[in-house]
């Protein structure tokens, strides 16, 4: 397998590399548990984030399996010279959204009728019902953003967010990290999308700009925070766990 990571390369890609080689040379057997985030942060200089992006990349191809609790398990091992195969990862979305978007509003704000603000005020109610739903999907989410570039009367605009949206469902690792994400019930907020409504009322392209950069920060910061959330719970049911099996002990 050629490990040589490219200069172009997401750390977290050569990271994965790097975990793949060791399973193909017999590091971690099928079975075994690997080592914890934090001891793997350690051993290669980089954040849990980096460290989680590229346990994600591992469990989508189907080499391993995190369990809440009791971190990630080897379930089956690449072949000889298997070349991984990187999706899109949420990450990588949520930068590209925030590059993007925010310019996307400012030129709206500029173009934008009141039929248009009556089908974005709609949307923001509708994305408060799918808050509400559990297991919800976020399609008044992506209709509210995309609705926004459709305003900006720029096709190349819509069709690049757009694009986005669909890298974001398409995508398995983006998918299982939004899963993750929505099973600790991180969801849109509705008072950004508010925000973002009534600078676009005002025709406020500074505002809008500036209400969708903090909104698509917030949801960039939210994948790391809930990916966060997601660690301190199991660290939490493991403890939990010992408790319980040393309850009946006697000191």
């Amino acid at each position: 397998m050629d490990n040589t990571p490219t200069t172009q390369d997401r750390l977290y890609r050569e990271l994965a590399r790097t975990l793949i080689a060791e399973l193909v040379e017999g590091r971690y057997p099928v079975g075994t548990r690997m080592p914890a985030e934090r001891e793997l942060a350690a051993r290669f200089d980089v954040s849990r984030p980096v460290i989680r992006e590229a346990l994600i990349a591992l469990e989508v191809q189907g080499f391993i399996e995190v369990r809440i609790g009791s971190g990630a398990h080897v379930v089956a091992l690449p072949g000889q010279g298997e070349t991984p195969d990187f999706g899109v990862s949420a990450m990588e979305v949520a930068e590209a959204r925030l590059l993007f978007e925010p310019e996307s509003a400012a030129l709206a704000a500029s173009q934008i009728t009141d039929a248009e603000l009556d089908e974005l005020a709609a949307l923001v109610d509708a994305i408060e019902e799918e808050n509400n739903e559990v297991g919800g999907a976020f399609r008044a989410d992506r209709a509210f953003h995309t609705l926004i570039a459709r305003v900006t009367r720029n096709s190349a605009i819509l069709e690049t967010i757009d694009r986005l949206w669909e890298q974001r469902e398409r995508s398995a690792e983006s998918a299982l990290l939004d899963a993750k994400v929505r099973a600790i019930d991180v969801r849109p907020i509705v008072e950004h999308h508010a925000a973002i409504l009534e600078a676009l009322r005002a025709r406020d392209s500074l505002a809008a700009r500036a209400a969708m950069q903090r909104h698509l920060t917030a949801a960039l910061e939210g994948l790391l925070i809930a990916s966060e959330a997601r660690a301190v719970a199991e660290v939490r049911q493991a403890l939990a766990a010992k408790r319980d099996r040393t309850a009946h002990l006697k000191i």
